[in-house]
C-alpha cells in the first residue's frame, strides 16, 4: 500500500483509479487487464501455439494473464481517543494530546494528512475534532475540552469505530490510525454488558476490520492492574507507558505507527 510518508502520500488503490504504474499476474482477477504486459507475457509461447494461432493471430492463456497495479494520491488519518475522566493523570494527558494533536495538524497542513480528536467522561463520548487538516479548527476545540465524571470506554470505542468507518466510506483509500490514551478501565456501559466486556467486544470489532491501534496506557505504574494491555490485546496493538507520553514523544510514535501499518498492509497486499 503506501509506500512512504509525505505529501498525499502514494497509496497502492485496489479501484480502477490512479496511474498506471507496473502489472503482476492476474490470478483470476479480470477487471483491470493490463493488455500491454499481458501480451508480453504471453509473447515467448507463441511458437508452441502454433496449433492455436491457426484460428487467432495471437493465442493468450489465463496463466498469461496481467493485472495492473495502480497508486493514486491519499491521505492519513489519526483519530485520537482520550479518557478525560477525572484521575490524577488527566492534566499531563490533556497537555499531551494537545500538544501531539498540533504538532500533527503542522505536518498534516504540508502532507495533507488529517486529525480527528473523541473524548469520553461521565456517560458519554464526544466528537471534539471530526477529522479535519484545520490548525484554526483544532486550536479552537482544543481550547475548551471537559474533564472529569466516570468513564464509558465502551462510548469512546464505538464512536471512534463509528467515525473510522464512515471515514472509510467517504475515503476508501484513507490509511487510519486510532489512538487511544486511556488506563482501560471502563466503569459505564452503553448497553446491557458489564463495561469491560462491552469495551472488549467493539475493540475486537475493531481489530476484525483491520483498522490500526496504539494504546497508551494512562494509570500510573504504582496502581497499573493491566487493563490498559489487555484492551491492547483485544485491539491486537500495542501498548505505551505513561513515560512516553510527552507531546514530542508522543508525535513521534505516532508517525512510527503509521509507517508500521502501512508496511503491514502493503505485506498482506503481497
Amino acid at each position: 500500500m503506501r509506500k512512504h510518508s509525505g505529501r498525499r502520500s502514494r497509496t497502492h488503490s485496489g479501484r480502477k483509479r490512479g496511474r498506471y504504474i507496473q502489472a503482476r499476474p492476474a490470478n483470476g482477477k479480470t477487471d483491470d487487464l493490463a493488455f500491454d504486459a499481458t501480451i508480453r507475457a504471453a509473447a515467448p509461447y507463441q511458437t508452441g501455439r502454433e496449433e492455436e494461432r491457426k484460428k487467432v493471430a495471437f493465442a493468450i492463456h489465463k496463466s498469461d494473464l496481467q493485472r495492473k497495479v495502480r497508486v493514486r494520491r491519499a491521505a492519513n488519518l489519526v483519530l485520537f481517543l482520550v479518557d478525560a475522566s477525572w484521575s490524577m493523570a488527566v492534566a499531563e494527558r490533556m497537555s499531551a494530546t494537545k500538544g501531539a494533536i498540533l504538532s500533527l495538524l503542522t505536518d498534516a497542513y504540508q502532507r495533507r494528512d488529517r486529525v480527528g480528536l473523541i473524548v469520553f467522561q461521565k456517560d458519554r463520548a464526544t466528537l471534539v475534532l471530526p477529522p479535519t487538516n484545520s490548525v484554526l479548527l483544532a486550536e479552537k476545540a482544543l481550547q475548551s475540552i471537559p474533564v472529569g465524571g466516570k468513564t464509558p470506554l465502551s462510548a469512546g470505542l464505538q464512536m471512534a469505530y463509528d467515525v473510522l468507518r464512515q471515514e472509510k466510506i467517504l475515503h476508501p483509500d484513507v490509511n487510519p490510525l486510532l489512538i487511544i490514551l486511556t488506563d482501560g478501565a471502563g466503569n459505564v456501559s452503553i448497553g446491557m454488558r458489564s463495561p469491560q466486556e462491552e469495551a472488549e467486544r467493539i475493540a475486537r470489532g475493531i481489530a476484525d476490520d483491520n483498522i490500526h491501534s496504539v494504546v497508551i496506557n494512562m494509570e500510573h505504574a504504582a496502581f497499573d492492574q493491566g487493563l490498559a494491555q489487555v484492551l491492547a490485546d483485544h485491539l491486537k496493538a500495542p501498548c505505551y507507558s505513561l513515560a512516553e507520553l510527552k507531546a514530542e514523544n508522543l508525535y513521534r510514535t505516532v508517525r512510527q505507527e503509521m509507517e508500521q501499518a502501512t508496511a503491514r498492509v502493503r505485506e498482506e497486499l503481497r
